[in-house]
């Protein structure tokens, strides 16, 4: 076994939660390192650091860095390449949460987990909710459904949010990877039949830290009250045509970005190793009913990722 550079963590006298922080480095795990530092004392680590397709590294890591709190927002996350690279994805989605869970359960720790809208097949015309029977379409959808199964059978208090097309102001998505292609060409063609809700990444890591701050705090009653999965995206939902014009909409008059001629096509058009779900929009209304609280539409989630992108080229 391979030693992860976690150091077993000197004494805590301010009696916070610990907090570990998996998957630190994606656009995710930035966030939720900022919003949580005043929780408590924080160990964050990546890819680098951790191999989490390797139990024993996992189960390693949670043991030195002895959390209260882990954060579970590191995933694999190569929608086409798992439909190859299986074994992989299945360790890393469904074998390294499942390893979290356990000795989060040892510990009496509370583990959050983030899953996807991929684990449905996306027949349905209204929003999915916590109660509708998952059916995967691909390797990704089916190793995040095993990932979520594996922490719900645990002992461990957990929190499993599902969410859908996350995005930010860092990272690999589909807002930086639009506005990558309009400086290379004149002409994009874009899936239009294809419906979710766009989320940030900004509005994942606040509605997070609003639930477990409550949590810790008691206020949402014993762990029998709240311990569960939940819906957890912005509001509204659009395809990913209509989500490109509202990107372009804004980064014209705020980036100067110039505009490509953008042309609706259909999934049949545009063949993947992994099919997608074509309705990907969920019901956020037991995250409502349970904890009060509903993110905000995608419109105004994206006009404020244009903002921080607006201010980063300023300061450039």
């Amino acid at each position: 076994m391979t030693d992860t550079p976690i150091q077993t963590p000197a004494a805590n006298p301010s009696g916070k939660p610990r907090i570990l922080i998996v998957g630190n480095a994606g656009q995710l795990g930035r966030e939720l390192e900022r919003l949580f530092a005043p929780v408590g004392p924080i160990v964050a680590v990546d890819r680098e650091s951790v191999d989490l397709a390797d139990p024993d590294q996992t189960r390693d890591l949670v043991r030195r860095s002895a959390p209260d709190v882990i954060l579970n927002a590191a995933a694999y996350t190569a929608v086409d390449r798992a439909e190859s690279e299986m074994a992989v994805a299945h360790a890393i989605n469904a074998l390294a949460p499942r390893v979290l869970a356990e000795e989060a359960a040892e510990r009496n720790a509370l583990l959050v987990h983030y899953s996807t809208d991929y684990v449905f097949d996306g027949r349905k015309q209204e929003p999915w909710t916590e109660d509708d029977s998952p059916a995967p379409l691909s390797v990704y959808g089916a190793s995040k459904l095993a990932g979520e199964q594996a922490v719900q059978n645990s002992r461990a208090r957990h929190l499993i949010f599902r969410t859908s097309w996350v995005y930010g102001p860092h990272g690999n998505n589909f807002l930086l990877t639009m506005l990558r292609l309009a400086r290379e060409r004149d002409r994009l063609s874009i899936v239009d039949d294809q419906v979710g809700a766009p989320t940030t990444s900004i509005e994942l890591a606040r509605a997070t830290h609003a639930i477990v701050t409550g949590v810790l705090a008691g206020r949402f009653g014993s762990p029998q009250d709240w311990s569960g999965l939940y819906h957890m995206t912005c509001s509204g939902s659009v395809s990913w045509f209509g989500f490109a014009q509202a990107i372009f909409a804004r980064a014209s008059e705020r980036l100067g970005v110039k505009v490509p001629e953008l042309i609706p096509i259909g999934t049949k058009d545009y063949p993947t190793p992994a099919a997608r779900p074509r309705n990907s929009v969920l019901s956020n209304a037991k995250l409502h009913a349970r904890f009060g609280l509903e993110l905000p539409t995608w419109q105004s989630a994206l006009d404020e990722v244009i903002a921080c992108l607006q201010e980063r080229s300023g300061s450039e």
